[in-house]
């Protein structure tokens, strides 16, 4: 089976995307409604972002593709 987890190449880009947009990570987390401590988990590769807010956070992030409910 696939490594579900996100790409470290993919979380690495994702952290440079926030950071070029002049937010920090708890900003961003705010911004969208999604708990800090989810965004971490996703951007340290600890979930899988299958489901849930785990996966609406890497959408968003970019990290994956999908869609989410807004």
């Amino acid at each position: 089976m696939p490594n579900a987890y996100p790409t470290e190449q993919a979380r690495n880009a994702a952290r440079a995307r926030i950071s070029a947009i002049g937010l920090s990570i708890r900003e961003w987390a705010e911004k969208n409604e999604i708990a800090e401590s989810t965004v971490y988990a996703v951007l340290n590769g600890q979930k899988k972002c299958l489901r849930g807010k785990a996966h609406r956070a890497a959408v968003l992030l970019g990290i994956k593709e999908g869609t989410v409910a807004q």
